[in-house]
């Protein structure tokens, strides 16, 4: 091997560990060019933006959907007096969302059903609140005690001696139980009056029968009176609701006629056909008089045990009418609503009450403005008919009127 060729090697040896060097270098800096490139199509591209909100998805999944209130119990033990949506209070900041807690212990049968005596627990499982119960001697005596005992993993609720109480599964069987011994959904007091003495009603009341007259020369009626009346036609119909009609409902948007208010007076057991038609008068609430409509048919009955829920579709309305109330509407009155079952309405139905935001002259840039609507309170809806319902105010933040407006919560 001549010079020439030897140092030819040599330049060529000395050559290659810088090529690599260099291709080492820009393979090591090919992800920051790619990663610098890739950083403005994050911002501009939509895939980008599609993929943004991605931590927004785990999110959730860290915290339950379900809120609990600030300062909640672990534990509480409900008392007579005590109602759902109060109990659903102490525990969640959402009181209307108590159905998807219990949902959470498919174990739990009728959650509705709560006793004096009870013993309410949360504890959070795959990242959700779940409510347990453990039954008092009310719950027992009701017959709420079948099911097995089963201990926890964890210690179990003690009473106020430190003894453990065992904790009831629920089977799901049916059972003969005394609803009246269980707590309300509701304050009953607040509605009494309204399951029992009005209604609402559709129909045309001009064409319904009416009372003529009572027997033995009596001028009014109550429960053992006999009344007479007309307007009953030969049908099946042996029974009869007796009402006084009332104010009439109207929706305030389109002026359509949704019924009227129907006061509860009595019921009526036809006991021959004819015109008038001889009836004798049960359970009157109120004094029956001369001219007093008939409805057929029983009155509706009531479901004590329903659970606060929000509906399912977007629901909007108003406030149309107001019982026991002139100017301003506040905690635990009566509303009527322009929704009914046409439009969807269950009882339980909770709706968020919004007065609509007022409209000021702007000053800087001259006309006037809207401002945003205000939440004022909630609802629940305790009886529904077909084109109305009624609703509790369970809380108000600020006074409340007509023709507020309500939608989901």
């Amino acid at each position: 091997m001549n010079n020439d060729n030897v140092q030819s090697l040599r330049r060529l040896f000395n050559i290659i560990p810088i090529l690599g060097f260099v291709a080492f270098s820009g393979c090591a800096s090919t992800p920051e060019k790619e990663e610098m490139v890739a950083e403005p199509a994050a911002e501009t591209t939509a895939p980008a933006e599609a993929a943004a909100p991605a931590p927004a998805v785990v999110e959730p999944a860290a915290q339950p959907t379900v809120v609990l209130a600030p300062n909640h119990p672990e534990r509480y033990v409900v008392v007579k007096g005590d109602t759902l949506w109060d109990i659903s209070g102490r525990f969640l900041r959402d009181p209307w969302r108590w159905p998807e807690v219990w949902q959470g212990n498919p174990q739990v049968v009728n959650p509705h059903l709560i006793f004096p005596g009870d013993v309410l627990a949360v504890r959070i499982i795959d990242g959700r609140p779940v409510m347990e119960v453990v039954r008092g001697p009310v719950a027992t005596s009701a017959g709420v005690t079948d099911g097995a005992l089963a201990a926890r993993p964890s210690a179990p609720p003690t009473d106020a001696s430190g003894k453990p109480l065992a904790v009831v599964r629920l089977s799901p069987e049916i059972r003969v139980i005394e609803l009246e011994k269980a707590i309300p959904t509701i304050p009953m007091d607040a509605i009494r009056q309204f399951l029992e003495r009005s209604i609402a009603v559709d129909k045309n009341l001009e064409k319904m029968p009416y009372v003529v007259a009572f027997a033995d020369e009596h001028i009014s009626g109550g429960s053992g009176y006999r009344i007479y009346a007309r307007g009953i036609k030969g049908d099946a119909q042996t029974k009869y609701t007796v009402v006084r009609v009332g104010k009439e409902y109207r929706d305030p948007d389109t002026g359509e006629h949704l019924g009227n208010e129907a006061l509860y007076l009595a019921g009526a057991e036809l006991e021959s056909e004819g015109d008038p038609a001889t009836l004798g008068l049960v359970n009157a609430k109120r004094e029956v008089l001369a001219g007093d409509r008939m409805i057929p048919g029983d009155p509706e009955t009531f479901n004590y045990s329903f659970m606060p829920h929000a509906p399912a579709k977007n629901t909007k309305g108003r406030i149309i009418s107001v019982f026991d109330a002139v100017n301003q509407i506040g905690q635990n009155q009566v509303v009527v609503l322009n929704l009914g079952k046409r439009n969807g309405m269950e009882q339980g139905h909770v709706m968020a009450v919004f007065q609509d935001g007022a409209e000021v002259k702007d000053r800087v840039a001259g006309g006037t403005v809207k401002l945003p609507d205000e939440r004022a309170g909630t609802v629940i809806v305790f009886r529904v008919f077909d084109k109305v319902s009624y609703a509790l105010v369970m809380n108000a933040t600020r006074a409340i009127h007509l023709n507020d407006r309500v939608k989901n919560p």
